[in-house]
């Protein structure tokens, strides 16, 4: 159970309701710490969970043939993984991962669902997340179709840049290679020419972004369109 006031909740549509549905919410509400890998929901399978996030970044992952996945959107503080299932949806084609260690606060899907019948403004920024959601899983599918995998790779970093606090990431050449849909040699080359650039500073594990306007050019135009969007549509 989660018995924290509302003001120490860092996750953006649980800040910004009212105090009265936050206290009716809470009791739903469990805080639990998630690992990075960790399947939180497997793709096609009954959703029952909604995953406010608090710390960290949640993937949405698509599947692909034999066994394959592919990244089509990820989630942080600004949002919740899983939201379709307490808009209606009884189960979810991706499947969501922990992409970093971090904090959830996990609400059952149909307590959810019940609530927002009730308040119009948890209904709204629902619905608000579930359309910035869904516009960054349309471009993100764009961007994995049609650009090289350089520019793709500043994207993504930039994204994730977005979610994280400080300049430096956590990350494998396994795991982007899993994010991106393309292999690790591709990764290797891909990293290795921003770093060589001046943009990045890679060693095992560890990603520093030291120039940002410079990756903010080197990133196809998948990054500003899904970034004005969000300011566009900001709930």
């Amino acid at each position: 159970m989660f018995n924290s006031s509302q003001l120490d909740v860092r996750n953006a549509i649980l800040a910004d309701i009212s105090p009265g549905d936050f206290s009716l919410l809470r009791g739903h509400l469990e805080r639990v710490e998630m690992l990075a890998g960790a399947i939180l929901q497997g793709a096609a399978e009954p959703a029952r969970h909604i995953y406010f996030v608090e710390r960290g970044i949640i993937s949405l992952l698509a599947p692909l043939e034999q066994g394959g996945r592919i990244e089509v959107g990820h989630v942080g503080r600004e949002g919740a993984a899983g939201v379709h299932a307490a808009l209606g949806a009884g189960t979810l084609i991706s499947e969501i991962m922990a992409q970093s260690d971090g904090i959830v606060l996990r609400a059952d899907s149909l307590a959810v669902r019940g609530m927002i019948e009730q308040s119009a403004q948890l209904r709204q920024k629902l619905n608000g997340f579930a359309n910035l959601l869904y516009a960054q899983v349309v471009q993100t599918s764009a961007c994995n179709t049609a650009h090289e995998v350089v520019q793709r790779l500043a994207r993504w970093l930039l994204m994730v840049h977005d979610r994280t606090e400080g300049d430096t990431l956590y990350l494998t050449h396994e795991l982007i290679a899993l994010m991106l849909g393309v292999t690790r040699p591709g990764v290797t080359i891909a990293a290795g020419s921003l770093q060589k650039s001046g943009l990045v500073q890679y060693t095992r594990g560890r990603l520093t972004i030291v120039d940002r306007p410079g990756l903010e050019a080197a990133a196809c135009e998948c990054y500003g369109i899904i970034a004005a969007y969000c300011a566009a549509e900001r709930i």
